[in-house]
């Protein structure tokens, strides 16, 4: 089936890109556009997309509240935000990543990534450029408005070994190596952690992981 994305961006000429770019690949398929936030989220529960490109800043409802009122809905839990920013240290994306966004994309981004994140998204991976998103979350997590959703008492000690290392960007392979397990283990672990600490994906348990002190800025 093919991966179903709806484009937000208030420049036409930038979204027009993105669409005439992602409609072009084979198993992608864009089933709307929209012009601002307010549009994004009507469009989004109207086609229910697997993808969200969103731009962070759109008139009428700029794409930090879109995304959390999109991540918000019920019914919108198998979607997956994206934000789209200028800057990669950009407080705003921050905070997208904190309501539930599942990574960020720059504009400046080649054709071959965009397309790559897309699919990466929709297969259910989290962390788009693990080393980036990790550096923007030990700018910003310092500066947080809220505490963190859930303690992270309620994890195990081997649960919490896995989710320090969730945020240094292994995936569950690499996990797997580092703490010999395999790597079907390591997935049910990351998946336990996830329903506990009720994170809608690895990237939320990134931003937790910084917000709880169980990494600090500067560990690797």
């Amino acid at each position: 089936m093919s991966i179903r994305v709806l484009v937000a961006d208030d420049q036409a000429l930038v979204r027009g890109g993105f669409v005439a770019l992602l409609a072009a690949q084979d198993g992608i398929e864009v089933v709307g556009e929209a012009a601002n936030g307010e549009q994004a989220v009507e469009r989004t529960r109207a086609l229910v997309p697997d993808v969200v490109l969103m731009d962070i800043r759109m008139p009428l409802l700029d794409g930090l509240a879109a995304t959390r009122m999109i991540v918000a809905d019920p019914a919108l839990s198998e979607v997956r935000v994206v934000v789209l920013t200028t800057f990669e240290l950009d407080e705003y994306v921050f905070e997208a990543m904190r309501v539930g966004a599942t990574g960020f994309l720059v504009k400046h981004t080649e054709p071959a990534d965009l397309v790559r994140a897309v699919r990466v998204v929709a297969a259910g991976e989290a962390l788009l450029s693990p080393g980036v998103t990790r550096r923007l979350i030990a700018e910003f997590s310092a500066h947080a408005k809220e505490p963190p959703p859930a303690a992270l008492s309620t994890l195990t000690d081997r649960e919490r070994e896995v989710m320090t290392l969730v945020a240094e960007g292994m995936t569950n392979a690499e996990i797997g190596a580092r703490l010999f397990m395999s790597p079907a283990t390591a997935r049910t672990h990351v998946s336990r952690i996830l329903t506990k600490l009720d994170a809608r994906d690895r990237t939320q348990l990134v931003v937790l992981a910084y917000e709880s002190g169980l990494v600090r800025p500067g560990w690797q």
